[in-house]
């Protein structure tokens, strides 16, 4: 059965949820907190093994909860993937802009 922990982390201003199984972490997600009341929804991930068992929802519901019940008038943004995308808008974001993912190898001289 999977568990969702709450994690604050001391160094820096983002918490982490933990889904773990048994003592194993199979998926994690994350909140940062900002200055001028915004909250930045972060990176997701799930265990290639564990994927498609809702265990990015569950994650992203209780964090989501957890927001909602303690940060009033706080503005939250995330950049998403396309996977991602659908979930967000069910919850009532709206989609402002698109991003795109690019990159370079430098190859030596």
């Amino acid at each position: 059965m999977i568990q969702i922990t709450r994690y604050q982390h001391h160094a820096q201003p983002i918490i982490t949820w933990l889904a773990i199984n048994q003592a194993e972490i199979v998926g994690h997600i994350n909140a940062q907190f900002e200055a001028g009341n915004k909250i930045k929804f972060l990176d997701a991930w799930v265990h290639p093994d564990w994927r498609g068992n809702g265990i990015y929802r569950k994650l992203w519901e209780c964090r989501w909860s957890w927001i909602e019940a303690n940060y009033e008038d706080h503005l939250v943004y995330a950049w998403c993937k396309p996977t991602s995308l659908p979930l967000l808008l069910e919850k009532g974001f709206e989609l402002k802009e698109e991003c795109h993912l690019v990159e370079f190898k430098i190859k030596k001289k």
